[in-house]
């Protein structure tokens, strides 16, 4: 079924008017963001000048209890965040996911691990890139279910190629994915 200019056109107007409309929906909700947050400010500069001396040594306690309750938050992530990184652990789940989603996996690669920084935490980093072939379906299940499964990870991006049905071409995948681990000091 081949299109005419007319449909072509009105294909291009479509495409354009629903990014329109996002960057609207974006800037009315950032617009919404900014009023709020300079009434928080006004807000907060006007505490400002009531806050007292005996009122912040009053909330010292409250403020020491956070502390604590922050570091159990930051002990149970490194603890997450130490789990080894082998990669034959990372390839099961990798595999072991597509064949539960009934996907292909075509080609694996890493360029190796990389020291990083995340929020603060020395971190190493092992970037994959995997291609991945399958039923459109099956392979956002596949993509959802791996970023599930990575729990010291995230697809940090994708590249989806959807074929023509007609063709004999299976759509494909391209994921780009990086896995942490805690670096010991």
């Amino acid at each position: 079924m081949k299109l005419g200019k007319k449909s072509w056109l009105f294909i291009a107007i479509g495409f354009f008017l629903i990014a329109l409309v996002s960057l609207w929906t974006v800037y009315s909700q950032q617009s919404g963001v900014k009023k709020q947050l300079k009434e928080e400010l006004t807000l907060a500069n006007s505490r400002l000048g009531s806050i007292q001396i005996e009122q912040l040594a009053n909330n010292q306690s409250e403020l020491e209890q956070q502390l604590d309750e922050i570091i159990k938050q930051s002990e149970a992530a490194r603890g997450t965040l130490s789990q080894p990184m082998n990669s034959i652990i990372i390839s099961d789940i990798l595999f072991s996911t597509a064949e539960a989603n009934s996907v292909n996996i075509t080609e694996v690669s890493s360029s190796g691990m990389t020291n990083e920084e995340l929020s603060g935490v020395p971190c190493l980093a092992l970037p994959l890139t995997a291609s991945v072939e399958g039923d459109l379906s099956n392979l956002v299940a596949f993509i959802t279910q791996l970023n599930g499964d990575l729990s010291t990870g995230f697809i940090s991006s994708l590249d989806m190629n959807i074929t023509d049905p007609a063709s004999n071409q299976k759509p494909s995948v391209n994921i780009q994915m990086v896995i942490y681990t805690r670096k010991e000091s």
